[in-house]
């Protein structure tokens, strides 16, 4: 059972900002206006805080988050920038979101990314907003900071409807000027392509790139559904190669094994590899390695990954969700 939190709401200013930085470098998390909407922020590195943020939101399934950053060098230390994201970059700050190839050594969790090579990146250009991630220092990721299913919301008031006691912090900036969420770019292909209508409109894109924007149903890469994504879209996640077996009470030969909780089934001692989601059987902690976990299991080279079942109840309907994806038959090219 979650237990509710003492929410801080504080008017936007020099205190709010360091209390904010504070309050994310200690894994909590802060609600922050931008130009476009009110952010729920968690910091991107840690994958602990950033399944604090899905709790709090009680979003139904591990979708990409965006990842925001003071300005364009703290981007382009994430994705690899392309020649069209060069001429994008142009228009941060601002309501315009690049979906982008990892860069090595990408240090934003795998839970903020839904286990992709790719992330989402956008500098925002409200003060507010800036100020928090320059104090910071890191990436946070920040979607719309309401219940997920819920309408966007565009006040500190919006957001303290929906979650007040479920976070740390809400900074009140006022009303967010655009009250539209970002236009979300993807440069992973010869032509950049349009994944989300937003608040910088096609033909501005356009002008910028010297060229028009592919859209989804057009691209090679993103016509089958089955490419990278981002918020707005159907989500695609991480499929491991190796087959998955679910709600498994045993481990066959041959097997390694995701587990969860302090009781492992029959035959996990012939595993050859063993990663426990959470020993102590925390959905928290649980949503935190499931993308790390899967890729080590990936990589052991056994014929099948044995899953554990994994309760149902909050982030384990999430957990769940991604884990029925990554086990669904795929299709062989």
């Amino acid at each position: 059972m979650s237990v509710a939190l003492d929410t801080r709401v504080m008017k936007a200013g020099s205190a709010a900002i360091d209390a904010a930085a504070r309050c994310l470098a200690a894994g909590r998390l802060v609600a922050f206006p931008t130009e476009t909407v009110y952010g729920l922020g968690a910091d991107a590195t840690n994958g602990a805080a950033v399944a604090r943020l899905y709790a709090a939101k009680g979003r139904p399934a591990f979708n990409p988050l965006i990842a925001h950053v003071a300005d364009v060098a703290a981007a382009r230390r994430l994705g690899e920038f392309d020649r069209a994201a060069d001429r994008l970059a142009a228009l941060w700050p601002g309501p315009l979101t690049l979906v982008l190839r990892k860069a090595s050594m990408c240090p934003v969790a795998d839970l903020a990314t839904a286990g992709l090579d790719t992330i989402a990146l956008r500098v925002p250009s409200h003060g507010t907003a800036r100020a928090i991630l320059a104090g910071f220092g890191k990436p946070v990721v920040a979607p719309s900071a309401n219940r997920s299913g819920h309408v966007s919301p565009s006040t500190a008031e919006h957001v303290a409807a929906d979650l007040f006691g479920a976070i740390d912090l809400i900074v009140d900036g006022g009303p967010a000027p655009v009250g539209l969420e970002s236009t979300i770019v993807a440069c992973l292909d010869a032509r950049p392509v349009l994944l989300r209508p937003g608040a910088i409109s096609r033909a501005a894109i356009e002008q910028a790139l010297g060229e028009a924007l592919l859209d989804q149903g057009e691209s090679p890469s993103l016509a089958d559904g089955e490419a990278p994504q981002a918020p707005g879209q159907l989500a695609s996640h991480y499929a491991p190669r190796t087959r998955l077996r679910l709600k498994a009470d045993a481990v066959r030969p041959g097997e390694v094994l995701l587990a969860f909780g302090p009781v492992l089934p029959a035959g996990a001692e012939r595993a050859a590899l063993v990663l426990n989601l959470s020993p102590r059987g925390d959905l928290v902690e649980a949503a935190a390695n499931l993308f790390s976990h899967l890729r080590a299991l990936d990589a052991a080279g056994a014929g099948t990954i044995a899953v554990m079942p994994v309760p149902t109840a909050g982030l384990g309907e999430a957990i769940n969700d991604r884990l029925t994806r990554a086990a669904a038959p795929r299709r062989e090219d």
